[in-house]
């Protein structure tokens, strides 16, 4: 029952008008059809019987404008159904969409992106399908049913009790076809989320299905999955169907018993011919409303179930929310940012944390360096500043103030983040640049993408108007996440956190990127990095080991005194001396920026250098 006052509410006032316009129109509509029995009993008793053709001509004439009338209402009543079914689709969709919307990360990792496409699409045409369909039964029905049943009783109270010798054993056997279908078609929808994350999946990474020759594995895959989908609704449908021969059964059974006892009471003289006629007309119709309301009892439970699922997203608490308008905080001072004994943990019942006991203080205007290995904890400990993730102990400051102080708009406004996971939409570069400042004008764009370095291949792929295609299908990876970081550079941030975000740059590049980055005034800048190239410039430098901070200095005191970052040097830049030297014909290490003799060195600047650095980076990571 909740469930159903959940679905009539995202009627909305003009949808629920319609609702119940069409209610009436389908209760007067079926009304006017139960009185055509009572009138061709009086035309067979009282016309045909008394020859009367004007009494025939009368009540033919009444049938036939009855009819017409139904007729109309009919027609009327689908306009109203289809409007309001498809409003109701429309307000669910946009209710489900702003749910999803307001989630936090914590809540959408939760969810299968699959399913949430399910729940999204499938299940809610499932919703507005049986809206539809099943509107017209769901009152035409009970108002046929109860209705015949009057008129029946009213014409003949002894032969209407074939029909309530019926009815119990009718509701039992719809009640066990409900019951037992109800769970399969909750099974069908998780079938179908599993068939949706298996398409998205093989659609998303085509090309290395290519790649590596797997299109027949993939079969497989996408064959076991569609067999289970297919298994499932064979099981659920052919379930569902075992009420269509059980109510023609009963209405045959019916039908026999009524022309039984009839026929005896016409012999016996105690019911006229025309009765027996009229009332075997309210035999079938009876019947029909019975079979009405047991495709309604099955289209509304899997209705229900769809509308379950949904309403799991809708009812999903935000994990993630901004403090009450009178007592968040809109500006955000300074691009300051600390760290005070932070636990964290993804979630609630984890056993272990995945951030522990974090303490860390990074100037307004600074450049903080993050290094460590994978699994270390650097991209939660990132995602922590712009209030992605709450924290599960401690506090994190932005700006001197908690960041759960903060209205959400404001601090993310103020925090950049170029994740790990690069992503660009589907449009122009001057579409997704737009992202990161709707007003900017096409000289700001061009100037960030000149501070990204993403100039250097704009005018190859179209200018600011080029088309990017699906995703950013249509750009190389080093060029999205430089595209990537101008966005974010049009927000003017004042913190810029880069997740990893120069990985697939060549060293060149990444150095002309950073030296633009550090031009900016008055942004502080936190970089995580697989290089050590990356960040050894930096003003400090953090080195996470296994979720907690392992040193904490500039890449001279972390060279001499911490072992991490010695290993991590070590492992990055006596790779590439060996190469270096090969490549630049026995150059004198001592000239080399990047020879290990002189640690405090910015880094490699022959291209073979910054060739071999890259792959020792890569090798390391």
């Amino acid at each position: 029952m909740r469930d159903f006052q959940r679905l009539l509410s995202y009627l909305g006032p003009k949808h629920r008008l319609e609702a119940i316009i069409g209610v009436v129109i389908v209760a007067v509509e079926t009304s006017l059809e139960l009185l055509i029995p009572v009138l061709m009993a009086g035309i067979i008793d009282t016309g045909i019987v008394q020859g009367d053709i004007g009494f025939i001509l009368r009540q033919g004439s009444l049938m036939a404008a009855l009819a017409l009338l139904a007729l109309a209402l009919g027609f009327s009543y689908a306009r109203f159904s289809s409007r309001a079914a498809v409003g109701l689709g429309e307000n669910l969709r946009r209710a489900e969409y702003d749910a999803i919307q307001r989630f936090a990360f914590q809540n959408l990792d939760r969810y299968q992106t699959s399913s949430l496409v399910t729940r999204m699409t499938t299940d809610i045409t499932v919703i507005q399908n049986a809206f539809s369909n099943g509107f017209r039964p769901m009152v035409r029905g009970p108002v046929m049913l109860v209705m015949g049943l009057l008129y029946a009783s009213c014409m003949n109270a002894e032969l209407a009790g074939v029909f309530f010798t019926l009815l119990p054993v009718l509701a039992i056997a719809l009640a066990l076809i409900t019951r037992r279908v109800a769970p399969l078609y909750r099974d069908l929808q998780t079938s179908m989320d599993e068939l949706n994350g298996v398409l998205r999946e093989d659609f998303t990474a085509i090309r290395a299905v290519k790649a590596y020759v797997r299109e027949d594995h993939e079969r497989e895959v996408f064959g076991a999955v569609n067999g289970r989908l297919a298994a499932t609704s064979t099981r659920t449908f052919g379930t569902a169907v075992l009420n269509l021969p059980l109510f023609q059964l009963a209405m045959y059974a019916a039908a026999t018993l009524v022309l039984w006892v009839g026929g005896q009471m016409i012999l016996d003289g105690r019911l006229m011919v025309g009765e027996l006629t009229g009332f075997m007309s309210y035999v079938l119709q009876i019947m029909n409303s019975l079979m009405m309301i047991s495709n309604v009892f099955l289209l509304l439970t899997r209705a229900l179930t769809s509308v379950a699922r949904v309403g799991e997203v809708l009812d999903e608490v935000p994990a993630l929310a901004s403090p009450d308008a009178s007592r968040a905080l809109t500006e955000v001072p300074d691009g300051s940012v600390a760290f005070r004994d932070v636990s964290f943990r993804y979630r609630a019942d984890a056993q272990e944390n995945v951030l522990e006991r974090i303490d860390l203080e990074v100037p307004a205007g600074s450049w903080l360096g993050i290094l460590g290995g994978t699994g270390s904890g650097k991209s939660s400990l990132v995602q922590l500043i712009p209030r992605l993730y709450d924290v599960s102990g401690g506090a994190v400051l932005v700006g001197g103030h908690d960041v759960r102080g903060y209205d959400l708009a404001a601090l993310r406004d103020a925090v950049g983040i170029v994740l790990q996971n690069n992503v660009l939409f589907t449009g122009t570069v001057r579409e997704n640049l737009l992202w990161g400042n709707e007003g900017a004008t096409d000289e700001e764009l061009l100037e960030a993408c000149r501070l990204a370095c993403a100039d250097e291949f704009l005018d190859r792929i179209g200018g600011l108007d080029g088309d990017l295609g699906q995703g950013g299908a249509g750009v190389s990876g080093g060029q999205r996440q430089r595209l990537c970081i101008a966005r974010t550079l049009l927000k003017r941030p004042r913190v810029l956190i880069f997740d990893d975000s120069t990985s697939a740059v060549d060293m060149a590049t990444e150095a002309r990127i950073r030296a633009n980055l550090a031009a900016i005034e008055g942004v502080t800048l936190v970089v995580i990095a697989q290089r050590i190239t990356s960040v050894m410039d930096a003003d400090r430098i953090a080195v996470l080991d296994d979720g907690r901070i392992h040193g904490v200095g500039t890449h001279d005191e972390l060279l001499a005194a911490d072992e991490i970052y010695q290993e991590i040097y070590a492992s990055q830049m006596e790779f590439a001396a060996p190469v270096a030297s090969g490549a630049a014909g026995g150059l004198d290490a001592s000239a080399d920026p990047g020879a290990p003799a002189d640690p405090a060195a910015p880094g490699p600047t022959t291209p073979a250098l910054r060739t071999a650095t890259a792959r020792g980076g890569e090798a390391h990571a």
